[in-house]
């Protein structure tokens, strides 16, 4: 069964590129991106490991650390990083997993049976420090992620969990948030959100991000 949102991400085990990694001592108190791939030397993978490696400095202003997966071995992943970090030109500066035997991959319900019976979809787990799963997204194999959209994801996660705000549809950070509608009292309201709000309706309330 797939991993529900707020179910505690499960511990493991696992060989990888940067030796023997227990998961939950590995992620420590950081927020975790674990993104899984079908298998080494696969074009749209190459492409998305390269970018996850380019991408370290926005990661690490959010306190994210990422790992990635794929079923094949750690000797059969240190070739094909040498293949990735020469087409995308990049360092890979995170590990993979080497999930031969599909441990992880079934604990975190990667494999899809209808769309491949071994190999893994492409799957993203946003994982908080408390080791909670907060967001999951699942892309077939033929289509690369969109690693700018979890990056605004993890930004509206950070955000939410620490002000009375949602995200509205295309949010990006800076923009207008939505004072949750379970805030009600003015008194509240006015020290939380000085700045102010436009109530286009009562249930629909923008105001400026506050953090900003």
């Amino acid at each position: 069964m797939s991993l529900q949102l707020g179910s505690i991400a499960p511990d493991f085990e696992q060989e990888s590129t940067e030796g023997t990694l227990r998961f939950h001592a590995w992620a420590g108190s950081s927020w975790v991106i674990l993104f899984s791939h079908p298998k080494d030397f696969t074009p749209v993978c190459t492409t998305e490991l390269g970018t996850v490696a380019k991408l370290e400095g926005e990661f690490d202003k959010r306190g994210v650390k990422a790992i990635a997966l794929s079923v094949d071995d750690v000797d059969s992943h240190r070739r094909w990083i040498s293949d990735i970090e020469e087409t995308q030109n990049t360092k890979l500066n995170y590990p993979i997993l080497a999930d031969v035997d599909r441990k992880v991959s079934h604990l975190y319900g990667m494999i899809h049976p209808q769309a491949n019976d071994t190999l893994t979809v492409r799957s993203v787990f946003v994982i908080d420090p408390n080791k909670k799963v907060r967001a999951t997204i699942t892309y077939p194999a033929s289509t690369g992620r969109n690693f700018d959209e979890i990056l605004r994801l993890i930004d509206s996660l950070q955000l939410t969990d620490n002000h009375s705000v949602a995200t509205p549809a295309n949010w990006k950070d800076g923009d207008e948030v939505v004072i949750v509608p379970s805030l009600q009292d003015p008194d509240v309201i006015a020290k939380k959100f000085p700045k102010g709000y436009n109530a286009v309706r009562p249930y629909l309330r923008l105001t400026p991000q506050p953090n900003k």
